[in-house]
């Protein structure tokens, strides 16, 4: 990667933090699109705004992003820029579906016509399966019914779209759910079971505590990420599932880390949510197939992602009102 000319969208986020730290070590030449920084971030407190090239503008700016891809003759694409948020897409669908299905329609569309763009790793997300079965595998059907859901299943579509009728040099990657250090949205359970340790706040659960989800650390995501980008000329068109071997309810979780942390977690379930999806298992034995696996077992990652929030306490000011937080489980 030294010296190749890298675009990571959302590289100013949790995920797109770490994975720019990683390419920036590499010797990439990385081109981060954003709007704004927040300077409790990852990608500030990390100095990696001084480590890579900053283009304001959104993925949902057709002209802007084609024109990055083109100034910088961007090689290979990450595009983790999206709307992740459960609750944010319930209350506002149009921005959800504006930004994760026209957001990524873009950038398939300039790298299409940039006459540089050689590699690209779609981001997106195990929520595209919807809740028709419980373990899914890269052939099950894309049934989210969710703005959210069905958001990322559209991504999705458009993205096959354009492989089969461009040839477009893509691979997309679905993720369970990722945690690690650098994540400041306090609604996600992890971070809200650090923010409970930390302040002794009550951790408010919306569902009864028994959903199943799949917990992959970030610094797996990362590795995942690294390895398909090199695997892209072999394995083109193609979809795989990176999750771990860690599938369990948010109470076993919650208790999982206190154990392992010796820490407590006060919490209660208030069971409000809504059109949420039970049980969730992503197979991932097709990328195992290729060479890949998580280094991070449960304990080793909550036990980074505990030293980061715990290091971090000071600059982490803020404290939302637990009353109105709604997690995403």
């Amino acid at each position: 990667m030294n010296g190749r000319r890298i675009l990571v969208t959302g590289g100013t986020g949790f995920v797109g933090s770490h994975l720019v730290e990683e390419l920036v070590k590499r010797g990439a030449r990385v081109v981060v699109p954003y709007r704004s920084l927040d300077p409790q971030s990852y990608f500030v407190t990390r100095g990696l705004e001084k480590k890579v090239i900053l283009a304001n503008g959104d993925v949902t700016d057709r002209r802007r992003i084609a024109d990055i891809v083109t100034k910088y003759e961007i090689e290979d694409i990450f595009h983790l820029a999206a709307q992740p948020i459960v609750d944010t897409a319930y209350y506002n669908p149009v921005e959800t579906i504006t930004t994760n299905v026209l957001g990524t329609t873009h950038i398939l569309d300039a790298a299409l016509n940039s006459g540089t763009v050689r590699r690209i790793i779609i981001t997106s997300s195990d929520k595209a399966y919807g809740k028709s079965s419980e373990t899914y595998t890269e052939d099950s059907p894309l049934l989210g019914d969710h703005p959210y859901e069905a958001s990322k299943a559209a991504g999705d579509m458009v993205t096959k779209a354009y492989v089969k009728t461009y040839g477009a040099p893509v691979v997309t990657v679905r993720f369970g759910n990722i945690y690690g250090g650098g994540d400041l949205n306090m609604s996600r359970i992890i971070p809200g079971i650090m923010n409970a340790a930390l302040t002794h706040e009550t951790l408010h659960l919306r569902s009864d505590g028994t959903f199943m989800r799949d917990y992959v650390y970030v610094g797996d995501v990362v590795s995942a990420y690294v390895f398909l980008e090199d695997h892209v000329d072999e394995i083109k068109g193609e979809v795989f599932n990176v999750a771990s071997d860690t599938n369990i309810s948010v109470l076993d979780l919650i208790k999982r880390a206190q154990k392992i942390l010796r820490i407590s977690v006060p919490h209660q379930i208030d069971n409000n949510q809504k059109n949420e999806i039970p049980y969730q298992h992503l197979n991932w034995s097709k990328i195992a197939g290729l060479g890949w696996k998580p280094a991070y077992s449960l304990e080793k990652g909550l036990k980074e992602t505990y030293k980061w929030y715990k290091k971090s306490s000071m600059f982490l000011s803020f404290r939302p009102n637990r009353e109105s937080i709604k997690h995403k489980e």
